[in-house]
């Protein structure tokens, strides 16, 4: 359940039965053809898809994260390491303070690693609340299904163009464009990025038929379940 749908009062009641909460986080950036907010989208909508079920409510993702590399992209916001890392520990406080005992954090940006690394810090001087980082594209069996599906897949290519997250009336490219250099791009400043990357896509396929997309979606779901479920020790 999305907390945009509950009341205060009704997480009141729902602390009385059960300590998990979900916190979607994801970035504001270029992806292409696909949306900018696509990070956002997909971290939140595979958790509510998740939680559902389960009746776990999920916070609004948190549409801003760490992207400096794309500021030459028009659209893209990135924070500063520290505000980032001080708001995700502002998150984890406020909900700790209402009695959540068992955090999932369910990331959709490869850039926001630095969130885990500051989850397992505020854990340790909070040891009575259990968090996880679940970085819902490349978990095991999600990943094991896009390298099924295709190999060649990577930032706003196919494997992030479902129907959350393409553009009303914006066409795809057919072609298949090459994996681009990673260590290369790592070393370049925004602008050079820019010219490197083109249109953004990382590299492989723009798009992917329907069905298939599907069948991805529906691994990433209830692998996301499974980590929600427990165990949580």
């Amino acid at each position: 359940m999305r907390i945009r749908d509950c009341n205060w009062m009704q997480i009141e009641t729902y602390l009385q039965r059960d300590d998990r909460v979900v916190l979607p986080i994801g970035s504001t950036e270029q992806h292409a053809y696909l949306s900018l907010c696509t990070d956002a989208i997909l971290a939140e909508q595979v958790a509510v898809d998740a939680a559902q079920a389960i009746g776990v409510p999920v916070y609004p993702a948190l549409p801003f994260g760490l992207s400096p590399y794309f500021m030459a992209f028009p659209g893209t916001v990135s924070l500063r390491v520290e505000s980032y890392l001080a708001l995700i520990q502002d998150m984890l406080d406020s909900v700790a303070a209402h009695g959540f005992r068992r955090i999932l954090i369910v990331n959709g940006h490869g850039g926001n690693q630095p969130a885990a690394s500051l989850a397992m810090q505020w854990m340790a001087r909070n040891m009575q609340v259990r968090v996880k980082f679940h970085n819902w594209w490349n978990a095991p069996k999600t990943w094991a299904k896009v390298r099924e599906i295709d190999p060649v897949a990577s930032h706003a290519s196919w494997m992030e163009n479902f129907s959350h997250t393409r553009i009303a009336g914006v066409g795809q490219p057919q072609h298949q464009r090459p994996m681009i250099d990673l260590e290369r791009l790592r070393q370049m400043h925004p602008g050079e990025v820019r010219r490197y990357l083109g249109d953004g896509n990382y590299g492989g396929h723009y798009h992917k038929p329907e069905d298939v997309m599907q069948a991805l979606w529906q691994v990433a779901v209830s692998e996301t379940a499974e980590v929600l479920d427990g165990p949580w020790l």
